[in-house]
């Protein structure tokens, strides 16, 4: 049985600037139907108690038009064998829950987080290496691995097909988060080869990455802010660092950029024009959001509560 909530679309969204996102607070839910206390309003599908494990991201695959969900279904750091990956219509119907599973022989996925598309091929963040897919039939092609990292977290793709991949440089066991200094933000080719594009502490636990007309952005869980990383690994400040800590990151089709944030259990959009607004607040630990461009929606995994909500934008 999977359940799946309709809600509708708030006419009007709370203009804010760009410093006032730190001092927003969230209003705490733990969904239902829609007008129930605990689902917001502008979550127009929710899709919950269907099998999912620990989503960690959603990423809309426009060809076969399907929302492919990243399951961890365990402890983050764990090389355990047992992640997988979900392909969801989207209009809530899990077509296939373990569409690829670490637990099937000949795939190797443990704890799977940020993905990315790129020429039929399906790149997934997997604690130390990013596994790649056929997507035509599932079948594991190959492995990129990064003897160094420690936490492999969101995939990015450039228009020349040249992928970026974030180290968070953390573990996550059973005890909690502690760092390791591991933090990194990598380069790399389908063929494998791999290019250390800035590393060190400094970066504040980078997370969700996306890579744009507007270079490559990057939001940090550690240090709450969001910057852009130049080919040179310099950085230029979008948001200031603050109590946040931001998860992932997408451009929509006006070019407003989007991001969640777990400490304020919140997804915000910032537009082209500098103004800001909440896409959806009360929705606890918002993880490595999606975005659906056809349908212009954000795609929001539910970490804790094993759910995904979609939220309209127009």
């Amino acid at each position: 049985m999977f359940s799946i909530h309709r809600g509708r679309v708030p006419s009007i969204r709370v203009a804010l600037t760009l410093c006032a996102i730190a001092v927003l607070s969230a209003c705490g839910g733990d969904g239902g139907e829609a007008g129930e206390p605990g689902l917001p309003d502008n979550v127009v599908l929710a899709v919950s108690d269907v099998g999912f494990a620990t989503p960690e991201s959603v990423l809309h695959d426009a060809d076969s038009d399907v929302y492919l969900v990243a399951n961890i279904n365990g402890v983050p750091s764990a090389k355990d064998g047992n992640g997988f990956i979900s392909r969801v219509s989207p209009e809530g119907e899990v077509l296939e829950l373990k569409w690829i599973d670490g637990a099937t022989e000949g795939i190797n996925l443990d704890a799977p987080k940020g993905m990315a598309i790129t020429e039929d091929r399906l790149f997934v963040s997997d604690i130390d290496c990013v596994r790649v897919f056929r997507l035509e039939d599932r079948v594991q092609e190959d492995d990129v691995c990064f003897p160094d990292a420690t936490f492999l977290n969101d995939v990015a793709v450039d228009q020349n097909g040249t992928l970026y991949v974030t180290d968070s440089g953390i573990r996550i066991g059973v005890d909690g988060i502690s760092p390791t200094g591991s933090d990194a933000i990598y380069r790399f080719s389908r063929d494998g080869r791999r290019q250390n594009l800035a590393s060190g502490e400094s970066l504040g636990s980078p997370n969700g990455i996306f890579v744009g007309s507007r270079g490559i952005m990057v939001v940090t869980r550690g240090t709450g802010e969001i910057y852009r990383l130049a080919a040179d690994a310099k950085r230029t400040p979008v948001l200031p660092p603050s109590e946040r800590q931001l998860d992932g990151i997408v451009f929509t089709a006006d070019g407003s950029m989007v991001f969640s944030d777990w400490a304020s259990e919140a997804v915000y959009a910032v537009s082209p024009a500098g103004t800001t607004s909440t896409v959806i607040s009360g929705v606890q630990a918002p993880a490595d959001i999606g975005y659906d461009a056809a349908r212009n929606r954000v795609l929001v995994p539910l970490f804790r509560q094993n759910a995904v909500w979609v939220v309209s934008l127009d």
